[in-house]
């Protein structure tokens, strides 16, 4: 079984092939991937490696977590995913912050360039529409 681990904290520039002797002073079979900025391909400072069981992870945490890597200080920890995470209240991570219902996606235009005096408020165009779809369906008793 697969084991993946989160290393955080690399220097903005560094030799991968140092970084992979780190991890094969620790055992063999350990394998690194960086991640890096998609346009300027520049290190993101972070990357994920993978072992191959779980008592090979927790020497490699044990041993390079908090180690001197270049500049910076190794932060070295089992991978959690995104998905097992438990969600926040609402999306605004900042502390304190209070939960925020989801908003109604709307199509309005807010904006028109050509401003036509006749015309109804672009904004309330949506809602003028449904409105005339009911007075449509309406039936008149005569």
């Amino acid at each position: 079984m697969s084991v993946r681990l989160y290393v955080g904290n690399l220097p903005q520039s560094f030799d991968a092939k140092e970084l992979e002797a780190l991890f094969t002073s620790v055992g063999e079979g350990v394998r690194f991937k960086a991640v890096n900025d998609r346009d300027t391909g520049a290190s993101r400072g972070f990357g994920f490696a993978n072992v191959d069981s779980q008592a090979m992870a927790e020497t490699v945490i044990e041993q390079l977590n908090g180690k001197e890597f270049g500049d910076s200080t190794l932060r070295i920890e089992l991978y959690e995913r995104r998905d097992a995470r438990t969600p926040a209240s609402g999306s605004d991570r900042r502390p304190g912050a209070a939960p925020t219902a989801a908003r109604k996606a709307n199509n309005k235009v807010v904006h028109a360039d050509n401003v036509d005096s006749e015309a109804p408020d672009p904004r309330w165009s949506g809602e003028l529409s449904k409105l005339k779809a009911l007075l449509a369906n309406q039936t008149v008793g005569v």
